[in-house]
């Protein structure tokens, strides 16, 4: 059996690739980066490092290789002889792999090939159309119409953390990936064309749109409004951050927040989205794996964005009731980064106009009477007890209006 992993990266390797060789398939790594292509085809294996605040654990992945994603014949040929493949190249790279998946989508039609799986794991709200739009620019009519027949585009929700790898967690092999423990990958059972591979810790969910929300609106959601913070605070790692009792409580209520929304959107008990954030907590105060905030909170502009974690799920939680005034302690602090960042002025006049311009809130949307006044007290500097204060005014008087 042959799988293709588009994207030789931290999760790349760290998790779907070893998923992959774990279930018994030769995995074929495209990517750019010549040293790890290199050093792929070198060793015909890397290892992965389980790490945790007990110790860590060392796993051997075997049967690989890899191509180089600029060698289009190389690239095509190998998807086109696929049994499955999957992608975590990130959102901003995914068009730039299209012409690849298209050629070797177009030599498999030639071929009488069969069905074909393609697992997309991006951050990155329907994931599925975005990459059949992108395929089907690339693609004829005739194509087309086969694609939709024979190739599955079947979303993925990504919960493993992966950090940015030191040379101190590579410890002396450039190929090392250190991960948490966390392994499971929920996918779209719908999404698949024809029978669904046999995948370690592959979980098919149908309907699967829940399990991308509850990703990208609790998970995503609230590392972010821990990542905000945390750089506010002078903090560089995650577990640094989460350890301070006024962020913990924060990203908690932030969590809480979405979990109250998500429940009542998709009629899922409360109880087990409340198990799954105190979970991913506790997960957050994982020493070894040294995740940064920088990195977290890295790229604010896509965190703004109209769907992405920050504004989507607070979006989510007014469309049911729900006052997300600690997931704006979180917007607001992306809102500050990303000026900061700019090398703009600091002000509200600037906040309001980034909230319009990247999040698409219109001018009288009930989320900036919370976030602006968030944001000002990052700009005036005070700590993070006086911002989680604010958020509780804010949230009694909420409360008032509503009752």
């Amino acid at each position: 059996m042959k799988a293709v992993m588009y994207g030789g990266g931290n999760i790349g390797r760290g998790f779907i690739g070893m998923l992959f060789s774990m279930s018994g398939y030769e995995v074929t790594f495209i990517d750019v980066a010549q040293p790890v292509i290199d050093g792929l085809n070198r060793d015909g294996r890397y290892p992965v490092r389980i790490v945790s605040n007990e110790g860590h654990e060392d796993i051997e992945v075997e049967h690989v290789r890899a191509v180089n994603g600029n060698d289009r014949e190389a690239a095509a040929e190998a998807i086109a002889e696929a049994d499955v493949i999957a992608t975590a190249v990130g959102v901003n790279v995914l068009k730039f792999i299209v012409p690849n998946l298209a050629e070797g989508i177009r030599r498999r039609r030639a071929r009488q090939g069969g069905p074909l799986n393609i697992i997309i794991c991006e951050n990155l709200v329907d994931a599925n159309k975005v990459l059949e739009k992108l395929l089907k620019a690339e693609l004829t009519k005739e194509e087309a119409a086969w694609l939709d027949e024979n190739i599955g585009l079947v979303e993925a929700s990504i919960g493993r953390m992966v950090p940015v790898q030191t040379e101190e967690m590579k410890a002396g092999n450039p190929l090392r990936v250190c991960v948490e423990r966390y392994g499971f990958l929920p996918v779209d059972k719908a999404a698949f064309r024809g029978e669904i591979p046999e995948i370690k810790n592959m979980v098919p969910y149908e309907p699967f749109d829940y399990y991308i929300r509850r990703k990208l609106y609790v998970h995503n959601m609230g590392h972010a409004v821990c990542a905000y913070l945390g750089l506010y605070t002078h903090r560089e790692y995650i577990y640094e951050a989460i350890e301070d009792s006024c962020i913990q409580n924060i990203v908690q209520n932030a969590m809480l927040e979405s979990a109250l929304a998500l429940s009542k959107a998709y009629q899922m008990p409360v109880e087990l989205l409340v198990r799954h954030f105190q979970d991913l907590l506790s997960r957050f105060k994982n020493r070894a794996l040294k995740d940064t905030c920088a990195r977290v909170g890295g790229d604010p502009k896509r965190k703004l964005s109209h769907t992405d974690r920050l504004i989507g799920s607070s979006l989510l939680c007014l469309e049911h009731g729900v006052q997300p005034v600690f997931i704006s302690v979180g917007t607001a602090g992306a809102v500050y980064e990303y000026i900061r960042e700019a090398g703009a002025q600091q002000c509200v006049k600037e906040a309001r106009q980034v909230l319009s311009m990247i999040s698409d809130l219109e001018k009288d949307s009930p989320l900036l009477d919370l976030v602006l006044p968030l944001y000002q007290r990052y700009v005036d500097g005070v700590s993070v007890r006086e911002i989680m204060g604010c958020a509780e005014r804010l949230r009694e008087q909420e409360l008032k209006e509503v009752i």
